[in-house]
């Protein structure tokens, strides 16, 4: 990262990170070292589901979405995220497994990254980061959690609006094919939604 052109913003986005805003500069300057900026376009993949070369992600601009197929290739969107979160494969490399989804760019998106087994080298040395990052590993799956349970449970409006009051940021962001989705519905049910004032 250290030669990058626009090294000046990117330090400026890094510490809005929710992992990465708390800390010390010169723990600052020495996760920089390790960091390679990533600009990815619409749909390309960052991580693949079913890899064991696992990656640590801080989303700087753009959304990405973490998504599961099945073998038949059916894909569902377990979670989108955008600038200031963070993306990881952090349980499945503690647990020693292939990770179980794949990290896609919705947009153009650009990301700091390093592989995972240097971030967990780097937490070991930094309390107080490898706090807050497990607190938002523990969010980010409880997240997932919530989702995979909301899809059982609630109706079409109901998951709409759920997803409105958890990532209202979001919801113009998306692509409405993809939104629909994420929210087990068609994208005709999703726009006949939103034209109701739904969402």
């Amino acid at each position: 990262m250290l030669q990058h052109p626009e090294q000046a913003i990117i330090r400026a986005q890094l510490r809005q990170n929710e992992v990465l805003k708390g800390m010390s500069e010169e723990d600052r300057a020495e996760l920089e070292k390790a960091l390679n900026i990533v600009d990815g376009a619409k749909s390309d993949y960052l991580l693949s589901q079913g890899v064991r070369d696992m990656e640590q992600y801080f989303i700087l601009d753009g959304i990405l979405k973490r998504t599961v197929s099945n073998p038949e290739g059916k894909e569902m969107i377990l979670r989108f995220a955008a600038e200031g979160d963070m993306e990881t494969s952090y349980a499945a490399w503690r647990m020693g497994t292939p990770t179980p989804y794949s990290i896609v760019c919705v947009t153009k998106a650009r990301v700091a990254r390093l592989p995972l087994p240097q971030w967990v080298d780097f937490l070991e040395r930094h309390r107080a980061t490898k706090d807050l990052f497990e607190s938002a590993v523990m969010r980010l799956m409880t997240e997932v959690m919530g989702h995979t349970i909301t899809l059982h449970l609630l109706d079409a409006p109901g998951r709409v609006h759920r997803f409105l009051r958890k990532r209202p940021d979001l919801v113009d962001r998306i692509p409405q094919k993809q939104l629909a989705a994420h929210l087990n519905l068609s994208a005709e049910t999703l726009s006949r939604l939103r034209q109701r004032g739904k969402i």
